[in-house]
């Protein structure tokens, strides 16, 4: 999938298994639509874990960092719903980034989408970005049955530590990815195979990478922009 806009709220968490009819219901019948309300909020996807942990991975498209920023985003967080009350109750092993986007190649929405999450070593942060950005994608989006691969790195507002959202409240505080790789395409098992060919972890650590990648596959459960 093409990314619109330069920012992705990129999240993944784990709901229990008999909640989970609920969860997707209430996701997209209310919080869908209640998030893309707010302007600069352009596209919401919602996937779900083939071989991967979390079970959801969730990601907005955003115009820019400064969305998530908004007052009219903040007024939504801090008065969530009585079903968004009821339902963010359930939410475990939250993991939540405000990321910028480094790179982006690709177009469409494909069906199968692998996340890889990641920091940089020590010291190289700008050579791996540069081989990530300049190589890796080019190369990903070349190979038959992937069709697009995003580069996002998430970026803390400077300062102290932010107060806690009523919905961080109710998630018990959220975790958060460092850098994160998207690949996705219309094959799955080429998707896949990508875990354990160009996106490996000693692959990753050669170019700059520190140990602890964390890779999971995750199919298209729903998406929808702003306007439908």
């Amino acid at each position: 999938m093409a990314l619109k806009g330069n920012a992705v709220l990129a999240m993944w968490w784990d709901i229990a298994p008999p909640e989970r009819p609920g969860f997707e219901h209430w996701h997209t019948s209310e919080h869908f639509p209640e998030r893309l309300a707010v302007p600069g909020f352009l596209r919401g996807s919602r996937w779900v874990a083939v071989s991967a942990v979390p079970h959801y991975f969730v990601m907005y498209e955003l115009a820019g960092l400064e969305v998530v920023r908004s007052q009219q985003y903040l007024d939504r967080v801090n008065n969530p719903t009585p079903w968004s009350t009821r339902t963010m109750a359930g939410f475990r092993n939250m993991v939540r980034s405000q990321c910028a986007v480094q790179g982006s190649l690709g177009s469409g929405i494909a069906h199968a989408m692998l996340t890889v999450r990641f920091s940089p070593q020590h010291g190289q942060a700008e050579t791996l970005r540069a081989w990530l950005v300049d190589v890796l994608l080019p190369a990903l989006v070349a190979k038959p049955g992937v069709s697009s691969a995003h580069l996002l790195q998430n970026m803390a507002p400077p300062g102290p530590p932010q107060v806690q959202t009523a919905e961080q409240k109710l998630r018990g505080g959220d975790a958060s990815a460092d850098w994160v790789l998207l690949a996705s395409g219309y094959d799955r098992q080429a998707v896949t195979d990508l875990a354990d060919n160009e996106l490996n972890e000693d692959l990753l650590v050669h170019r700059g990478a520190a140990r602890g990648v964390v890779a999971g596959v995750y199919r298209l459960g729903y998406a929808m922009a702003a306007g439908d």
